[in-house]
């Protein structure tokens, strides 16, 4: 027979499970609903009519097509910005999402309930007719038909980036970096090689930024929906040649120029392009430390390995 004390202990002990479970729960909801409406109030100044809100400067990601459920890279990516970052807004830009969370319930929607449960995460729409009003690429963007483009989601992501830093300013990161530490406001644009500078991971802390306006006249003046990363890292490299007037990239990686830090390749593509495989293979934990030890992120090159498949 159980001595009755024994009974007690583990009644207690289910009882303290229950209500630590009950307490976690209560508190996981009420984050939920003050988030939602801290969302709600955001989102009541950025309708698909009239998208822009009287942001803070924050964390920008963009998403072009009109999928509200994206891949887990995706997912990762803004989650672990908004980790890394928890003093600052990260805001997703979707160009499928109309504005109202109601409409996007579980379990038939993940990615919207998910990201709208993280307190700092808040989801806007995206209206790129409204964006590109009063900047250079509003009549691009009347006249371009996408069906024509060979590129035309990165083009048109490229433009879309542009815009959004010269009209609130803050830090854009393409959706396939995943944050491993927390990153500075400022001035800066990140070299990816080193004669190439990446418009993947930007910040421009005050908006209406100079370098951002020329950007977007170098957008339209050179325009070639061809030639891969014409309007992406070529357009950000020609921009800051002029803008520093340099010939070599390599000679001011790692300083400042006119205002603008060029930041060494290591801050989010310590494994470069041409290596991105490497990313799909076994690592130790030493080599992950050394390689990443300045890193802000780590780019994973979606592109490059969307089409490929992977074994982890």
């Amino acid at each position: 027979m159980i001595p009755i004390h024994h009974i007690f202990i583990v009644v207690f002990i289910i009882g303290a499970i229950v209500l630590l479970y009950v307490s976690w729960h209560m508190k996981t909801q009420q984050s939920v609903r003050k988030n939602m409406v801290r969302m709600s109030q955001v989102e009541d100044e950025a309708t698909m009519e009239n998208p822009r809100p009287l942001l803070d400067p924050g964390i920008m990601f963009v998403e072009t097509t009109d999928n509200v459920e994206l891949k887990p890279l995706a997912m990762c990516s803004v989650e672990s910005t908004a980790r890394q970052n928890p003093n600052k807004t990260i805001y997703f830009f979707m160009k499928g999402f109309n504005g109202n969370l109601s409409q996007y319930p579980k379990p038939k929607y993940r990615l919207i309930p998910l990201l709208s449960s993280v307190k700092n995460v808040v989801l806007l729409p995206l209206n790129p007719t409204k964006l590109f009003e009063e900047t250079p690429l509003k009549f691009w963007y009347q006249k371009v038909i996408p069906e024509n483009e060979k590129f035309w989601l990165h083009v048109f992501a490229d433009g879309c980036r542009l815009a959004l830093l010269w009209k609130y300013g803050g830090i854009y990161l393409d959706s396939d970096i995943i944050s491993m530490q927390s990153m500075p406001f400022g001035n800066f644009t990140c070299a990816q090689l080193s004669n190439s500078i990446s418009n993947g991971a930007m910040g421009f802390y005050h908006k209406q930024h100079p370098f951002l306006w020329n950007c977007m006249k170098d957008f339209v003046a050179n325009y070639n929906g061809y030639i891969w990363g014409q309007q992406g890292p070529k357009l950000i490299t020609r921009v800051l040649k002029r803008w520093c007037q340099m010939d070599k990239v390599s000679a001011f990686i790692g300083k400042e120029c006119n205002g603008i830090s060029l930041w060494i390749i290591d801050r989010f593509y310590a494994v470069p392009c041409p290596a991105w495989e490497k990313y799909f293979v076994p690592w130790k934990k030493k080599d992950i430390e050394r390689i990443f030890s300045a890193s802000y992120g780590a780019h994973i090159w979606n592109f490059m390995n969307s089409s490929k498949k992977k074994k982890v």
